[in-house]
């Protein structure tokens, strides 16, 4: 019967144990490459739990025995984390002390809502035994033995697929898993985990009371609490989970936010300097036409005047002016002018950069707002810039180069942004966006994110891919004006 039971409560803890590495192993990076990692994990998680259940003394009523119990168990987890995954992140305290309040909550609350069911199987093996169907002693005592281990065996199932289904839970409602966790908001997602789990602490030392010198559980006292007591623990265990949903919530909230008001001023930014430039740029062509019909007087004289000095520095006076060519003519002066500024900003980041946008021709019906245009554009020469940057900074030799298409479908307008980069891209389950490798991981992917925002105002969506080194950005929208409230309204 003992041995029975010893390897049910072995399978129980070596299931839990596979839990604990799954959760860990879902929000932190293992120290060690091996994919044996998350064995190491639950195996010696289950010899230290096992280990602490054979060293801890009777008495599971006394508030040290439960306290000590407790802080070891967090020992444990803590030190698996430590060792065996980079964990010295805030999350860390989150997710130990989220495991073993599930754990304590998902055991209590089972084997209260069960504890019937010892009382239903014995008094059907009662029954039986009245109406003679369990004649002998040992057949009676067999029956009782295989009813015990059977409801145990139901308890024991039962409390997994709690733990297990619950931390998935986390796991997938916890997307933003390399967010930055400030300690308000690791306040605000530990909390519901710590007070679960200090009730569970409450529960096991006032569980058992004595009567008469006589153990008895505080339920059987207080039949009511067989219902009290596992709501509470429920209603705890979806603090926890509802707890982290609206917390990733609140950073899509905030992260939206962000991304509209530096789409805002994106789009301010632009409807600023967008005269002056034009007007810069309409004295420059003028200023280039006319010196060139000057040069082109001057030239003719000196060379009746057979003044060769004169005509190199001319000619040279003629080659600087060609400079001042607009690079891109795209067929909208909004985007020219905001590909010649990236251009020019980039050369000087970028030495060797390529930046080629021939086959950009904006139709000349646009009915597309030429500002979301720029938005769309500069997000994602912005984006191809950076990644050319990191190509460079790691092989100087590398060729790094940015093409920008445009292709029209009937009232589709289709823009696609191809660059170089170093072929690393870091992307998680669930995330929409690859990972930032800038210190200001919390505004990661709102480049990306305004381009998408601006392109869906169309009816548009946003799509990106990768072959071999080369990041491909694909924007689709539909050509057709549309009215839009806020800053979109002055249209």
């Amino acid at each position: 019967m003992y041995k029975v039971t010893d390897v049910l409560f072995a399978a129980l803890t070596v299931f839990q144990g596979y839990c604990l590495q799954y959760f860990l192993g879902s929000f932190l990076e293992s120290r060690m490459k091996s994919r044996w990692n998350g064995l190491y994990v639950a195996g010696l998680y289950v010899v230290l739990k096992t280990a602490v259940m054979w060293c801890s003394p009777p008495g599971y009523e006394d508030y040290r025995v439960a306290a000590g119990t407790l802080v070891l168990s967090l020992c444990i987890l803590s030190a698996l984390a430590m060792c065996f995954y980079k964990a010295f992140r805030p999350v860390t305290v989150f997710l130990v002390v989220s495991f073993q309040a599930v754990l304590d909550i998902s055991r209590y609350a089972v084997v209260i809502l069960l504890n019937e069911v010892d009382g239903w199987v014995l008094d059907i093996i009662n029954w039986c035994s009245g109406k003679g169907m369990l004649a002998s002693e040992k057949a009676f005592g067999m029956a009782v033995k295989i009813g015990v281990v059977g409801t145990l065996l139901i308890q024991y199932i039962v409390i997994a697929l709690v733990l297990y289904f619950s931390l998935r839970k986390v796991v997938r409602d916890f997307r933003e898993k390399n967010y930055a966790i400030g300690r308000t908001e690791l306040l605000f997602i530990l909390t519901p985990a710590a007070v679960g789990m200090m009730i569970c602490m409450l529960l096991r030392i006032i569980m058992i009371t004595v009567e008469d010198s006589v153990p008895k559980m505080l339920y059987e006292r207080y039949p009511i609490l067989v219902m009290v007591i596992p709501t509470i623990l429920l209603l705890s265990l979806l603090s926890i989970l509802y707890g982290v949903k609206l917390f990733q919530d609140m950073i899509y909230w905030n992260r939206e936010k962000s991304g509209r008001i530096i789409l805002e001023n994106q789009v301010s930014s632009l409807q600023e300097h967008m005269e002056e430039m034009e007007r810069i740029y309409s004295g420059i062509r003028g200023m280039k036409h006319d010196m060139k019909n000057t040069l082109a007087v001057i030239q003719r004289l000196s060379v009746e005047e057979g003044n060769g000095e004169l005509q190199e520095y001319l000619s040279e006076l003629n080659r600087s002016l060609e400079k001042l060519e607009v690079r891109f003519k795209t067929g909208n002066t909004v985007v020219d002018t905001l590909l010649n500024m990236k251009y020019h900003e980039a050369v000087r980041d970028v030495p060797g950069l390529k930046m080629d946008a021939d086959k950009l021709m904006l139709p000349q019906g646009l009915e597309i707002h030429s500002y979301d245009i720029g938005v769309i554009l500069g997000n994602a020469v912005d984006n191809a810039i950076e990644a050319c940057r990191k190509l460079k900074a790691k092989e100087p030799e590398a060729d790094a180069f940015i093409r920008l298409c445009s292709l029209q479908k009937g009232n589709l307008l289709i823009l696609k942004v191809e660059n170089s980069f170093d072929g690393r891209l870091v992307r998680r389950r669930q995330e929409e966006f690859p990972i930032t490798d800038k210190a200001d991981k919390k505004s990661h992917g709102i480049g990306l994110a305004n381009i998408k925002s601006t392109a869906e105002k169309y009816q548009g969506t946003m799509d990106f891919k990768v072959k071999g080194r080369v990041f491909i950005l694909s924007v689709m929208m539909k050509n057709e004006r549309r009215e839009e409230d806020g800053f979109w309204s002055d249209r």
